[in-house]
C-alpha cells in the first residue's frame, strides 16, 4: 500500500484534489478578501484561507461547507420573503378585509419542521465525524514526536526520539504526520498555526494533543492565541517544513553538542561562570540550566526572544544588554556585565551555529 494511501486510511479519509482546495480558498477568499490579499502579497501575515497542511485544509474545507449550507438558507428564505411581499402586497382594489387564514396545513407544518431537523442532523454528523478526525490523542506509526512547552513568553520545542531540545522554532518533515503534545510550565497559553491547524490551548498540568501533516515546504508564521501577559503579542513561533532529507540533515546539525571555537574561549568562560548556566543548557559545556532556552545552537534560529527581533551578533548584544529594551517584562535579567564583557559572551553565542 503506498505511504498516501496509509495515511488516508490512518485518519479515516481520503485525500482532497488541489481543484477542491482552490475552490474553497476562492469562495471564502471573497468572503475574507483582505487576509488572503496580505498574504499573498508577502505581508507576512499568516491566512487560515491558505492552508498548507492537514487539518488545516479540513477545517477549511469544513467552513466551506457550513457557509454554503447557510447560504443556500439564506437565499431560500429571503427569497420567499422578497415573493411574499411582492405578490400579497396591498392594492388599490383591496377591499380592506383579512384575506383567508390557513390552519392546520399538515404539508406545511411536515415541512418546517422536517427541513431543519434534517439539516441540523446532516451538520450534526459531518461535525461529529471532523471532531473525530481531528482529534487524535494516539500517535499514529509512523509519526514525529515533538512535545512542545509554552513558556512566558516563549516556546520550547522537543524532539524526544532524536534525543535534542530547541526554541521558537519548529522544523518539520514534508508529507510526514508530526504528533505534538502539548504542555504549559506557567499560565494558559494557546497554540495556533493558522496555515496548518487549528488552535489548541496549552494548559499547565494537563497534556493536549495535536497533529500535523504538511503538504507544502517553506516557513509558516504561528502565535500564542491566548493572552498570557505583557508580551504575548510577541510569544511568536516559526515553522519550517523541510523535505525529508534537508530535515534529516537538520536533526543531524541538532544533535551534535556545542561548537568549540578557540577564538571564543574567553567568552564560553564567561558563561560558565555567570549566571548564565543557571537558566540556560548548552550541551558539551553545561547541561543544568532549564528554565530559558536552549542555546546549543542558538544560531541556526531566525530570531531572539521568540521572534522579537533578528538574531544577529549586534541584538545579541543589544539583547544582553538590556532584555526589557527588546522585550519589556521579559523573565531573563539584566547581567549588568562590562561592554568588554558583553561583546565576548556575544562573540560566544554567535559561535553556536
Amino acid at each position: 500500500m503506498s505511504s498516501s494511501r496509509h495515511r488516508e486510511r490512518r485518519f479515516g479519509k481520503r485525500a482532497r484534489p488541489q481543484a477542491r482546495a482552490r475552490a474553497s480558498r476562492a469562495f471564502l477568499g471573497l468572503l475574507a478578501g483582505q487576509g488572503v490579499a496580505q498574504a499573498d502579497a508577502g505581508g507576512g501575515t499568516p491566512s487560515l484561507f491558505l492552508p498548507v497542511a492537514e487539518p488545516a485544509q479540513s477545517i477549511l474545507d469544513y467552513g466551506t461547507l457550513l457557509v454554503l449550507i447557510c447560504a443556500v438558507i439564506f437565499v431560500v428564505v429571503m427569497g420567499l420573503l422578497a415573493l411574499t411581499v411582492v405578490r400579497f402586497r396591498a392594492s388599490a382594489v383591496d377591499d380592506g378585509e383579512e384575506p383567508p387564514q390557513i390552519y392546520g396545513s399538515d404539508q406545511l407544518e411536515l415541512a418546517w419542521t422536517v427541513v431543519p431537523v434534517l439539516i441540523v442532523i446532516v451538520l450534526g454528523l459531518i461535525t461529529a465525524g471532523r471532531i473525530v478526525a481531528l482529534q487524535k490523542d494516539t500517535p499514529p506509526a509512523g509519526s514525529l514526536a515533538v512535545r512542545v512547552v509554552g513558556h512566558q513568553w516563549w516556546w520550547e520545542l522537543e524532539y524526544p526520539d532524536h534525543g535534542f531540545v530547541t526554541a521558537n522554532e519548529l522544523h518539520l518533515p514534508l508529507g510526514q504526520v508530526a504528533f505534538l503534545e502539548l504542555e504549559s510550565e506557567d499560565v494558559i497559553h494557546s497554540f495556533w498555526l493558522p496555515q496548518l491547524s487549528g488552535k489548541l490551548d496549552v494548559i499547565p498540568n494537563r497534556t493536549n494533543t495535536m497533529w500535523i501533516e504538511p503538504q507544502k515546504t517553506g516557513m509558516f508564521v504561528g502565535q500564542c492565541a491566548e493572552y498570557c501577559g505583557t508580551q504575548h503579542a510577541n510569544m511568536l513561533l516559526r515553522v519550517f517544513v523541510h523535505a525529508p532529507e534537508d530535515f534529516e540533515r537538520w536533526v543531524r546539525d541538532q544533535q551534535q553538542e556545542a561548537r568549540r571555537v578557540a577564538a571564543h574561549a574567553e567568552g564560553r568562560a564567561l558563561f560558565a561562570t555567570t549566571a548564565c548556566v543557571n537558566c540556560h543548557t548548552v550541551r558539551g559545556l553545561s547541561e543544568i540550566g532549564s528554565f530559558g532556552p536552549d542555546l546549543t545552537h542558538l544560531m541556526s534560529r531566525t530570531t531572539l526572544a521568540a521572534g522579537a527581533a533578528v538574531n544577529d551578533e549586534a541584538r545579541l548584544v543589544d539583547w544582553l544588554t538590556d532584555p526589557d529594551h527588546i522585550k519589556p517584562g521579559a523573565r531573563m535579567p539584566a547581567m549588568k556585565l562590562s561592554d568588554a564583557q558583553i561583546a565576548r559572551l556575544a562573540g560566544y553565542l554567535s559561535s553556536l551555529e
